[in-house]
This record gives structure tokens, C-alpha cells and sequence, in this order.
């Protein structure tokens, strides 16, 4: 008997790339043993929908999209009491849970394929405030505005390239944003140029953090904070050293916590997972340990 499979597809990822091969990933789908169900996303926040109102009369659930759509798929499914397992098609520009997990990307039969072969694991989802979820990074802060800063025809045209360019426009407006930041067993205050709570080993498809410092289901999340260097000389220095995967900075905060609470003397803008997330003067971030398993 064939399984049920509800895809999601934003047709605007990848710069429409998922068109390639798609009858030939359909086919591999179907050879597999699903039957396959499609949902079209045209605005932000259908995947969220569809995924909360059909996503429990299927087998299991996928979508082919950036991070930004897996995320809103795993909002969707938080709102379920038995969600299906999860397969993913990454046809972002950054990709960075694709990077983690070691899925294949902008290449929809390949994904079928470790769909169809894979098996599911358990994922650890964050919780941002009360209401709203994110699937491997919240953040604020130098740089974070770039993924949806980036207009969308530039993204189309010039895909990471875009992202850069944009990065480099905001250089000099950079400014230090004062925090107390609670964790578990601790306290931290100070002047911070970048803030984030991550589960994942790529961020923004530039920084990688080792295999070893992460686990995607052990129910903790990663704090990374960035202290004020005090001037462009030693930025360029932490810069360099972090792109290098070098985390032995005394400017550079790397702790495993189950929540993190954030404090600024305004509202600060957030990013979650490469998509705006709204600003806030205090936030709680936390890590839910394994509510979905994503197959891989």
C-alpha cells in the first residue's frame, strides 16, 4: 500500500530551480512508495497553514524550499499532538540545515531518493517567545538583516553572491547593542555586535561550527555571542578568525543551553532563520528537545 505524502513546494526558491527534473523526482517518490499529495505556497506563512491543517492525515509531510519554508513547515507541525516525519528538498540560497544534515542540495531527485532510503531522526525545534518557532537559528545583530534585507531579484540573479554585497553595504552601520543575557547557570552583560541561539553547524551557508560542538536532537541549543571588539582593526582580526573556524576569541561566547533569555535597553530586530522575526526589548528563546523527526 502506497504512503501518503503531502509536498509543500515554494515555487519561488531557488530561483524556481525545482522545475528541473521534477517529473523525474516524482517518479522516484512514487517508485518508492508514496503518493504523492502537492501544496503551492503564494505567500508567507502557507506552509505554516497547510502544514497545521492536512499535515496529520499523511504518512509524512516534505517541502521544497529554502530554510525559511522548512521553518514554517515545522511551525505548522508544532501544533499537531502526533506530527508525521519530515523530508526536505533544499532549494535555498543558504541552506544551512541542508549543510548540517548532509543532504544533497538544489537537486530534487537526489532528494527524493534520500527521502525514499532515509530514515527519520529526532530534531530539537526552538521556541522563540511564546507563539513562534524556528527550525536551527534565532539571531540579532551585525549581518542578520541580510537574508531578508536582500531584494528578491537580486537573490534570483545573484544567489549568495546577493547576500554578500548586501553584508557589505551594512558595514558601517554596525553598532554595539548593550544585552543581559540569562542562561542556564548564568549571567552575561555587555556590548555585543552579534547574538544568536542555534541548533546547526552552518549559519548563513559562511560560518561553520564543529560537528563535535553540536547535536541536533540532545535537547540543548548554542548561545554564540560577539563582544565589541572596540575597533574595525581587531573586527577584521575576530571576523577572519571565526570564518576560519577559529572559536578561541576572548571577544567570542560559545555555551550549550536549554533557553536563553534576552534584555536590551530597546527593541532589537531579530532574524528567524534567514526571515524576519519581529523586534524585542526582552525575548525567550527555547530549545523544545525532539517534538519532529526530520529524514535524512
Amino acid at each position: 500500500m502506497l504512503k501518503r505524502l503531502m509536498l509543500i513546494v515554494n515555487p519561488m526558491a531557488g530561483r524556481g530551480a525545482y522545475k528541473t527534473n521534477f517529473g523525474e523526482a516524482m517518479q522516484a517518490l512514487s517508485q518508492g512508495g508514496y503518493a504523492v499529495t502537492l501544496f503551492f505556497t503564494a505567500q508567507r506563512g502557507d506552509a505554516t497553514r497547510f502544514a497545521a491543517s492536512y499535515a496529520g492525515d499523511y504518512d509524512a509531510v516534505s517541502c521544497i524550499g529554502g530554510d525559511g519554508t522548512l521553518s514554517e513547515v515545522l511551525a505548522g507541525l508544532m501544533q499537531l499532538d502526533n506530527p508525521p516525519p519530515v523530508g526536505y528538498f533544499p532549494m535555498g540560497t543558504a541552506n544551512d540545515v541542508a549543510t548540517t544534515l548532509g543532504l544533497p542540495k538544489n537537486d530534487t531527485v537526489a532528494a527524493a531518493r534520500r527521502i525514499v532510503n532515509g530514515t527519520p531522526h529526532p530534531f530539537d525545534v526552538g521556541a522563540f517567545g511564546e507563539r513562534d518557532y524556528f527550525a536551527y537559528i534565532a539571531a540579532f545583530g551585525a549581518f542578520t538583516e541580510v537574508s531578508y534585507a536582500t531584494p528578491q531579484d537580486q537573490k534570483k540573479m545573484l544567489g549568495h553572491l546577493a547576500y554578500v554585497l548586501q553584508g557589505m553595504q551594512q558595514l558601517p552601520k554596525i553598532e554595539p547593542i548593550h544585552a543581559k543575557v540569562d542562561y542556564d547557570g548564568g549571567t552575561l552583560e555587555g556590548s555585543f555586535l552579534y547574538g544568536s541561539v542555534s541548533n546547526s553547524t552552518s549559519v548563513a551557508g559562511i560560518v561553520h561550527l564543529p560537528d563535535t560542538m553540536v547535536s541536533l536532537g540532545d535537547g540543548m541549543s548554542e548561545l554564540v555571542l560577539v563582544r565589541d571588539p572596540g575597533n574595525v582593526a581587531a573586527f577584521a582580526e575576530l571576523a577572519t578568525a571565526v570564518l576560519s573556524e577559529r572559536f578561541d576569541s576572548e571577544k567570542l561566547v560559545i555555551l550549550h543551553t536549554k533557553k536563553a533569555r534576552f534584555r536590551f535597553d530597546f527593541p532589537v530586530a531579530w532574524t528567524r532563520d534567514g526571515e524576519e522575526g519581529g523586534a524585542f526589548a526582552d525575548i525567550e528563546i527555547r530549545n523544545i528537545h525532539c517534538p519532529v523527526k526530520l529524514i535524512f
